[in-house]
C-alpha cells in the first residue's frame, strides 16, 4: 500500500500565500498596482510590456518590471532599455516564480516611484498557476500561433485569471487558428474574464489592455 503525505505540498502553498499576502499588503501601501503576467515562451509576454510602457507613460504612469525566468537576462535587457525600474529573478530549475522570489526582488525596485509593477512570470501555461505574487490582477496571454486549442487544454490557467489576451492575431489564418473558438473557450473557463485581441507588433488592440489592466477591480 503506498502512503501519501499531502501535508507537505499543502504547507508549501499556505507559507506561499502568506508571503503573497505580505507583497500585496507592501504594493498598496507604496501605492503600486502589481499585474502577475502569465503565459507560454513566444506568447508576447516580454513584447506586451515593451509596447505598453510607452503608452503608459503617456498617461503619466510610471512603470516598472520584475522579469522571471529560468536562466538568463534576455527578457530582462529588453526591458531595461525601456528605462523602467527592472529587476532579473532567475528561478534555476522552478518552472515558476513564487511569492519569495518576488518578495526579494521588490526589494531591488523603487516602489516609491513606480504605479504599475508588471511581474513577467516564467514562461509555462501550467506551474505557475498555483503560486499567487501578490499581485492585484492575473493576465494570461496566448498567441494564435500556439493552436487555438491551446486555452482547452489549460483550462486553470483561465480560471484563475482577471484578462486574457490573444496575440499574434494576424497570424491566426496562416496557422489554421479559430480566434472566435480561443475566445469561447476562455469565456466557458472564466465568464467574468475580461478579454483582448492583439496584433503586439503593430499595437493593435493595446488601448483596450490597458483600459483592463488600469480598471478597478470589483468587490
Amino acid at each position: 500500500m503506498h502512503h501519501i503525505d499531502v501535508r507537505v505540498e499543502k504547507d508549501i502553498f499556505d507559507v506561499n500565500n502568506r508571503i503573497a499576502r505580505e507583497n500585496a499588503s507592501r504594493f498598496r501601501a507604496h501605492g503600486v498596482r502589481a499585474i502577475d503576467l502569465l503565459g507560454a515562451i513566444g506568447s508576447g509576454k516580454t513584447a506586451l510590456i515593451e509596447k505598453i510602457v510607452p503608452a503608459l507613460k503617456e498617461r503619466g504612469i510610471r512603470s516598472g518590471a520584475i522579469a522571471g525566468d529560468c536562466y538568463g537576462d534576455d527578457d530582462f535587457q529588453r526591458i531595461r532599455v525601456l528605462g523602467i525600474p527592472v529587476v532579473n529573478a532567475n528561478t534555476g530549475k522552478e518552472c515558476h516564480l513564487d511569492a519569495h522570489l518576488v518578495e526579494h526582488a521588490a526589494e531591488g525596485l523603487p516602489l516609491d516611484e513606480i504605479d504599475l509593477l508588471f511581474i513577467e512570470n516564467v514562461g509555462n501555461m501550467v506551474c505557475p498557476t498555483d503560486f499567487l505574487l501578490g499581485a492585484e490582477k492575473r493576465v494570461v496571454i496566448v498567441s494564435a500561433t500556439e493552436g487555438d486549442d491551446v486555452v482547452n487544454k489549460h483550462p486553470m490557467m483561465f480560471r484563475g485569471c482577471d484578462i486574457g489576451i490573444i496575440n499574434k492575431v494576424d497570424l491566426a489564418p496562416l496557422v489554421g487558428a479559430s480566434l472566435d473558438r480561443m475566445e469561447a473557450d476562455m469565456r466557458r473557463y472564466n465568464p467574468a474574464m475580461k478579454i483582448c485581441r492583439t496584433d503586439l507588433k503593430k499595437g493593435e488592440g493595446l488601448g483596450a489592455v490597458i483600459d483592463a489592466l488600469l480598471a478597478e477591480q470589483s468587490s
